[in-house]
């Protein structure tokens, strides 16, 4: 899977914030062995950096080598909220099994206008939810704006194909994984 796949179609803009969010997206979503490893990823996503520009940036990150589960060393950067550690990238499985648990334990409702989603959540959940949402692999989602108890998830394009707007298409997803998720945890 290359970087194009795992970022969509976003275009970076060149600066030093975006090439820093670049990075640490592409070092939480795959592993990265060396810097001319990285360096490929980035110009695959229309990135051009310099060895020197790129172990700035990797320093300014705090990003570390740390051992994955296969033994590789990889690079990490620390991690959001509480626990600052660094953490190596996430699976796919793992990201997508969050997704589905939160979407059980947090989605109250979930409707469509367009391409446009409108998630509810118990006040306060929202941008925890969120942020789940922008880190999963869930295709389909440009991105999200959380508030306390609502979520703005605005999908990526229309596809006719899902016989309706990719938004319900999109609304659909989340509400079946929270009855899915529900379903396998209800005791008999």
């Amino acid at each position: 899977m290359s970087a194009v796949d795992d970022l969509g179609t976003a275009r970076v803009p060149a600066t030093k914030a975006a090439r820093h969010a670049l990075i640490a997206t592409l070092l939480s979503r795959r592993p990265v062995h060396s810097q001319p490893e990285l360096a490929a990823a980035l110009a695959e996503v229309g990135v051009s950096v310099t060895q020197a520009t790129l172990s700035r940036d990797l320093v300014e990150l705090r990003a570390v080598k740390i051992r994955t589960a296969t033994g590789a060393l990889a690079y990490a950067v620390p991690a959001e909220g509480g626990d600052r550690s660094p953490q190596p990238a996430a699976d796919t499985e793992y990201l997508a099994a969050r997704l589905a648990r939160l979407c059980a334990e947090l989605l109250v409702t979930a409707d469509a206008s367009g391409d446009l989603v409108v998630l509810r959540t118990p006040p306060g959940a929202a941008q925890f939810f969120a942020s789940a949402i922008d880190h999963s692999v869930m295709p389909g989602v440009l991105g999200t704006i959380a508030g306390d108890d609502t979520v703005l998830v605005i999908a990526r394009e229309n596809d006719g194909a899902a016989g309706g707007s990719s938004g319900r298409a999109l609304a659909a997803r989340f509400l079946a994984l929270a009855s899915t998720t529900s379903a396998a945890a209800a005791p008999d």
